[in-house]
């Protein structure tokens, strides 16, 4: 009990040792008084207001600028002080030594930070039961294989479907090849009159049968 007792009582008088001979160093110095404006680097005549001025060299003595960014307070010389605010990058100057005057005026310009955040995803599901409820109800939409097959389907590939799309480019390329081709061969013989021919005949007399069985039934 008597060990711990003396151990707490040298500690004690260490730390009023540390801080006597610092308040001894700062009393060495002497004061100044401190004043400025502190401006964003971007633009000269943007003002940085409410910026938190600490002074490191004096047990962390914390200021704080006006919103005008207007600053006033006593320091030692060489204290180190640091501004800093959001959105800007810290600064940090020193005060100079063997001023002529007891007053130092300063106009600051802190540079702006720009800080890239995480992305951030919000989802329509307050629990995990809504969001397996929506999952397992929902309908998929059809793949690309899907979709072909629906096209090639055989409600889609009848006959009075392929009749009302249009011809495409090599179809009527195909026809005009071929009637110059017809041309070019009975370019020296007379054209055959289909009328003549009795195979013409018997398909358009069938084609006629069939019309009309169909719309019999």
């Amino acid at each position: 009990m008597k060990l711990r007792s003396l151990i707490l009582m040298v500690c004690l008088l260490a730390g009023i040792g540390a801080f006597a001979q610092t308040n001894k160093g700062n009393s060495n110095r002497p004061l100044v008084q401190f004043t400025g404006i502190i401006y964003n680097a971007d633009s000269a005549k943007v003002i940085v207001p409410y910026v938190t001025i600490t002074n490191l060299s004096n047990s962390n003595s914390v200021y704080v600028g006006n919103y005008k960014g207007y600053f006033s307070f006593v320091v030692h010389e060489n204290d180190t002080l640091r501004f800093t605010a959001v959105g800007f990058a810290p600064l940090d100057m020193v005060i100079p030594t063997d001023l002529d005057s007891r007053s130092y005026t300063v106009r600051l310009a802190m540079k702006p930070q720009v800080i890239s955040l995480p992305a951030f995803h919000m989802f329509p599901w307050a629990t995990t039961d809504e969001f397996r409820k929506d999952f397992l109800t929902m309908k998929l939409a059809d793949d690309d294989l899907e979709l072909a097959r629906k096209n090639l389907s055989k409600g889609l590939t009848t006959v009075p479907s392929y009749a009302s799309m249009p011809r495409d480019a090599n179809e009527i390329q195909s026809d005009i090849g071929r009637d110059m081709h017809n041309r070019v061969m009975n370019s020296h013989s007379l054209m055959p009159n289909p009328l003549l021919n009795p195979l013409a005949w018997g398909s358009l007399i069938k084609l006629i049968t069939d019309g009309g069985s169909k719309s019999k039934n």
